[in-house]
């Protein structure tokens, strides 16, 4: 899946310098131009053989990431357990576990990565996103994704085909709720007519929105709306390519858009051993881990979520090796950011 012989100097995406929109702290922070930073999907532990995590410790790692200079965590949204998907993610509510974790911690961006619009009122999304970015100091930034997995559709009552037109009419329902008593026609979620008003709004004058994959739309739709761009791992030639088609369509403004990945990774103990492909990932030394992250940055990939499911160390020693090894040659600097 990842071959780190293909990459050579000639793939380097040249970027054009635009900065990114400043929008609330954790966007700001986590997504600089030409620059990578890294986080962690949640949980923060190993469960190779089994869909469902144990979420032991989930808090103290939470706390030692923050602690050791991770820029984010990252949650997914999994209403269902489709045990034919293989993974039944963090199993908490999201907005409700990051509300959590935003009392319990002070600087660590909070993600969704991503919340299945189809499958959720957008009243209730803009509602939930507003309430943690004003209680956590602006540090929640919203994944967005019109879902994949079938099962969760007529369990909802919620025709599978329509995801698509049901992912854009809560993309902007979401976006006009931060408007002052707003005025928006949907289809399907209701009507706003300007009477009454969804409160809170976001501390700043929006949500970042970043979206996943696709979303069963053009790749136009989503560089003209999105915030920035979730797409999964591909080998450096495909991933230049992605990276290269999404800038060419953001609209000709004043500001560019991040793009951000994850990356399922086994860290050994030997820095120098020789990558080996895992599902959607590395197996991997850290010598070879920061050299691959420098052809990412260089290639334009702005943010990298860290996937330890399948890693076979301690998670401790693992966390510290990262911070040791790998966040030193990437991490941004916060002076050099707007808040």
């Amino acid at each position: 899946m990842i071959e780190l012989a293909t990459i050579h100097q000639d793939y380097y995406i040249k970027t054009n310098m635009k900065p990114f929109e400043s929008i609330n702290r954790a966007y700001n922070e986590v997504f600089q131009p030409q620059r990578l930073s890294v986080g962690l999907v949640v949980p923060i532990e190993p469960y190779p053989n089994h869909p469902v995590p144990r979420m032991e410790q989930h808090l103290t790692r939470i706390k030692m990431a923050e602690a050791l200079g991770f820029k984010s965590i990252w949650l997914r949204d999994v209403p269902f357990h489709v045990p034919s998907f293989g993974d039944a993610g963090q199993t908490f509510d999201p907005f409700t576990y990051l509300g959590f974790i935003a009392g319990q911690t002070s600087e660590i961006g909070l993600g969704i990565a991503s919340i299945a619009l189809p499958l959720h009122h957008p009243v209730h999304v803009a509602k939930s996103v507003a309430t943690i970015d004003q209680l956590s100091g602006g540090r929640i930034i919203l994944g967005v994704a019109s879902g994949d997995r079938y099962d969760e559709y007529p369990a909802m009552g919620i025709a599978y085909e329509k995801r698509g037109e049901l992912f854009r009419e809560a993309f902007q329902y979401i976006r006009n709720a931060q408007k002052t008593f707003p005025k928006f026609e949907s289809a399907t979620y209701g009507s706003l007519k300007g009477h009454i008003d969804i409160l809170p709004k976001a501390k700043n004058h929006k949500i970042p929105m970043l979206i996943t994959g696709h979303s069963r739309q053009s790749l136009d739709w989503n560089a003209q709306h999105g915030d920035g761009w979730m797409y999964y791992p591909r080998n450096i030639q495909q991933q230049q390519t992605s990276i290269q088609q999404w800038r060419s369509l953001i609209p000709d403004a004043e500001y560019d858009k991040p793009f951000m990945q994850p990356l399922y990774i086994d860290l050994m103990d030997d820095d120098d051993f020789i990558p080996q492909p895992i599902h959607l990932g590395l197996r991997i030394g850290a010598k070879h881990l920061r050299d691959y992250f420098r052809f990412l940055e260089q290639i334009g990939v702005n943010h990298i979520a860290i996937n330890l499911r399948f890693n076979s160390n301690p998670i401790e020693q693992t966390l510290e090796a990262l911070s040791n090894k790998i966040l030193p040659h990437f991490h941004q600097q916060k002076e050099n950011i707007h808040t």
